[in-house]
C-alpha cells in the first residue's frame, strides 16, 4: 500500500473469476466513456484505508472504486444502485433461475 513494504508478488497465471473480467471490461468502458480518470480511481482505492487491503480482494477493491467514482460523477445514486441490486438478487442465485423467473 502507497510504498509499504509488501513482500514478494507472485506472479504466477490464474484464472479469473467471470465476475473478474466482468470488473475489468465495466473498468475499460466507463473509461473510454469518460466517466472517470485512473486519477480519480486510484483516489478512491487510496482512499479506503489500510484495511481494505488486508480484507479485499483486487477486483473488490476496484469495483468499489469504480462503484465510488460513478456515484461521485452522478450517473447513479446510492439509492438507485440498492434498488437495483435487490431487482437482480431477486431473479435468483443462478442462471438457471434467472432465466426461470
Amino acid at each position: 500500500m502507497g510504498g509499504q513494504e509488501a513482500g514478494a508478488v507472485d506472479l504466477a497465471e490464474h484464472d479469473y473469476a467471470l465476475w473478474e473480467k466482468r470488473v475489468d471490461a465495466l473498468m475499460v468502458i466507463c473509461s473510454a466513456k469518460g466517466l472517470f480518470t485512473v486519477d480519480g480511481l486510484r483516489r478512491a482505492l487510496e482512499d479506503m484505508g489500510a484495511e481494505a487491503f488486508e480484507t479485499m480482494t483486487y477486483y473488490e477493491r476496484w469495483v468499489a472504486a469504480v462503484n465510488q467514482n460513478l456515484v461521485e460523477d452522478g450517473v447513479y445514486t446510492l439509492e438507485e444502485l440498492g434498488r437495483r441490486m435487490d431487482q437482480v438478487r431477486d431473479r435468483g442465485a443462478t442462471y438457471g433461475e434467472a432465466a426461470d423467473g
